[in-house]
């Protein structure tokens, strides 16, 4: 919302939703959700978690989204779809990011300095960040340059953008591929990504992705895939609702970080 007093032009302070997808990540949502901004709101995407996820994010305020089909980007484009807020946030539901540096990207976005905002992982402490994961990190993001020109170092799950452009990306992969397309689909749009270096901390919990070589190939796998796709036309129509079922937020609210 812009405003202008005595000539001067004064941008409020936008608000967004985030989306956090979510697998088994019952020990960290209380610390992820305390550090959601104020008057933000919380979309937990529970991915079929056994361990009360769900539950746990609603006790503590957050609207929870069920996306029983599995894979991150299932759960991403669940949280998408259930969001209605003009911006939109992602980030990792397992402690090593914190959402309450989102409102800085957001502001990026709305004062026009660029589309997509993503957040440059700097580790913090040792076993933030397996080798391995950022061999295949340093690799996509070489590929990525060669396929649209954009120069990333990091293709990081902290990010923001308006929901409509992204809803206008057409996005289809619903598997590790996900972060990456939205870049290229990004691109391919002429829209503008940019980065901005953020701590990286130790996740709490084993990654269902980054903990193994397995699990690091299947995602690097699904993400040349990605690379592989031609430039496609933006889509011409937004989907109209979410096909996951979301469930009202409890009343307790999410208090912001101290």
């Amino acid at each position: 919302m812009v405003r202008r007093v005595s000539g001067v032009t004064h941008i409020a302070e936008p608000i967004a939703d985030v989306v956090l997808p979510c697998l088994d990540e019952a020990a960290a949502l209380p610390w992820v959700l305390e550090h959601i901004p104020v008057g933000w709101r919380a979309i937990v995407v529970d991915n079929g978690s056994s361990d009360g996820s769900a539950d746990v994010a609603r006790a503590l305020g957050a609207t929870v989204v069920d996306e029983p089909r599995r894979g991150f980007g299932a759960a991403c484009h669940a949280g998408l779809l259930a969001a209605d807020a003009e911006y939109v946030c992602f980030c990792d539901c397992d402690g090593s990011l914190d959402p309450g540096l989102l409102p800085d990207f957001v502001r990026q976005v709305a004062l026009g300095r660029t589309d997509l905002m993503l957040g440059r992982r700097r580790p913090q402490g040792r076993g933030a960040w397996p080798a391995h994961a950022r061999a295949g990190n340093l690799a996509l993001s070489r590929m990525l340059r060669r396929r649209t020109g954009v120069r990333l170092h990091d293709l990081g799950p902290l990010r923001a953008a308006r929901r409509a452009d992204l809803l206008a990306l057409g996005l289809t992969d619903r598997r590790s591929g996900y972060p990456l397309e939205m870049v290229v689909r990004a691109s391919d749009a002429g829209l503008t990504v940019t980065e901005t270096d953020v701590p990286y901390r130790p996740r709490t919990g084993k990654s269902k992705v980054t903990g193994t070589w397995r699990g690091t190939w299947h995602a690097v796998r699904d993400m040349r895939a990605v690379l592989r796709l031609p430039p496609a036309p933006p889509a011409t129509t937004m989907p109209a609702a979410a096909p996951a079922s979301v469930e009202a937020p409890a009343e307790a609210p999410v208090e912001a970080a101290k």
